[in-house]
């Protein structure tokens, strides 16, 4: 039997450059065709995707129905699926933004910018809940707040958090500098689920373990609590064919920088890189399916991944 392989959709940012100097967006990959659709053009949108940190573009993205949700630095946009802009909503604790997780009627973002995770009714439109996220004295702790009020808490970037996932077993959290998966219950108890290396982006449980990018080892890892786990090295590209290499004005555009992740189903995942590239991994083969290169600019770098529902 041939299997039918996923069509996604994935945002990408711009690292260390400015607005008309790189093309990113928002692409459609089908990877049975063979396809590859840009639907968001950064460099031509009237929208500004600017905003701290070295990232310009767009960043996490969910499905809602007939919506698709993607977050910018500041600001969340709701898109068609004819990628018209329908809505964008702000909030004071909003910043830096990198990934979100929808869960029923929940938008859960990231607030890299305040160490936060918010919430987003997507009924209401309406930012409702806030955490942050602490670590004092060696202990995990945090607190609960109302974005809609001015007694959340103040813009800290000490953890750097860039992935937020949510399921029925509560809400886990990760960043750069947390050195562990977080698990948050609902009375915001905060505990660690494990230990991660320094650098990891897009930590989530998945089956009896955990995944995400080793992104300072150019690795995307399946880790189980048991038993032998799976790394993958992430696409690399001679030297001669990256474009813009060595001339960003941050020095931090590299190539095989891991970020983005998909779990498909409980064989295929999904991961990113740079320069933009989508790489389809089967983990019962273990090995790579497919792989996509959008442009062989350094400074593109792919950041949310999804699966795409026509």
């Amino acid at each position: 039997m041939t299997l039918k392989l996923p069509t996604l959709i994935a945002t990408s940012v711009v690292r260390g450059s400015q607005q008309g100097e790189s093309h990113g967006g928002v692409y459609t990959i089908d990877f049975d065709k063979q396809k590859l659709d840009q639907h968001v053009d950064w460099n031509t949108s009237e929208i500004n995707f600017s905003g701290r940190g070295a990232d310009r573009g767009l960043r996490g993205i969910s499905l809602d129905n007939d919506d698709v949700l993607v977050a910018a630095s500041d600001e969340l946009f709701c898109y068609s699926k004819d990628f018209e802009v329908r809505e964008s909503w702000r909030n004071r604790y909003l910043n830096h933004c990198h990934e979100i997780c929808r869960v029923d009627r929940m938008l859960f973002l990231t607030s890299t910018g305040h160490d936060a995770i918010l919430a987003f009714d997507l009924d209401k439109k309406a930012f409702v809940w806030g955490f942050h996220l602490q670590r004092q004295l060696g202990k995990w702790g945090g607190f609960a707040f109302d974005p809609r009020t001015e007694n959340g808490p103040r813009a800290f970037n000490d953890l750097h958090i860039n992935m937020v996932h949510v399921d029925s077993t509560g809400l886990y959290i990760s960043g750069l500098r947390t050195g562990a998966l977080l698990h948050v219950n609902n009375q915001n108890m905060v505990t660690e689920v494990c230990n991660l290396p320094s650098g990891t982006h897009n930590a989530r449980p998945f089956q009896n373990g955990i995944i995400f990018n080793d992104t300072a080892s150019d690795c995307l890892r399946v880790v189980p609590r048991q038993g032998a786990g799976q790394a993958f090295k992430i696409r690399g590209y001679d030297p001669e064919h990256i474009e813009f290499a060595g001339i960003d004005d941050s020095k931090i555009a590299r190539q095989a920088f891991g970020r983005g992740l998909c779990v498909i189903d409980d064989r295929f995942i999904a991961g990113g890189s740079s320069p933009s590239t989508v790489t389809l991994y089967d983990l019962k083969a273990n090995e790579i399916v497919a792989s996509v290169n959008i442009t062989m600019d350094i400074r593109n770098a792919i950041h949310g991944l999804a699966v795409w529902a026509d």
